[in-house]
């Protein structure tokens, strides 16, 4: 497969909520960057390091298990390839199972494909709107977008 049809695959994993679809594209190891602090966030379990194809599957689990599929509205809005390197951009929006509470994140993806296989998964996104809304810090004076 080429760069641009495994990051197509990708996404309709993902989109398809199959973790252990998506892990069958990474690498057995790959490098793995979320726009958090380097310890995560307590509101947010599936925030951490990940380096492995396990760590992959684990990761989209978690995700899957905080958030209401049904009410998913994340949105791509274009994808860019050059060799082996994409980015994806859109706007990550989502439901906390939860709190019921809803949020709306830019997204960058930064994709590394080789030999078939993502190597790169770097996400850049509003994190401090995502950690609000799982820890339902709503308040008037911090609106959730």
């Amino acid at each position: 497969m080429t760069t641009r049809d495994t990051v197509h695959e990708l996404l309709r994993r993902i989109g398809e909520s199959d973790p252990e679809g998506v892990a069958e594209l990474f690498a057995e190891q790959s490098d793995w960057r979320f726009s958090w602090p380097s310890e995560g966030h307590p509101s947010v379990p599936w925030i951490g390091p990940r380096a492995s194809r396990a760590d992959v599957a684990e990761h989209f689990r978690a995700l899957g298990a905080h958030h209401a599929p049904e009410r998913n509205r994340t949105t791509v809005s274009r994808i860019l390839v050059d060799g082996d390197d994409a980015v994806v951009l859109g706007t990550i929006a989502q439901t906390v199972k939860i709190n019921d509470v809803s949020y709306t994140s830019p997204f960058a993806l930064h994709l590394t494909v080789e030999g078939g296989l993502i190597t790169r998964y770097h996400i850049y996104e509003d994190s401090l709107t995502v950690a609000r809304a799982l820890s339902g810090d709503t308040g008037p004076d911090r609106r959730v977008p």
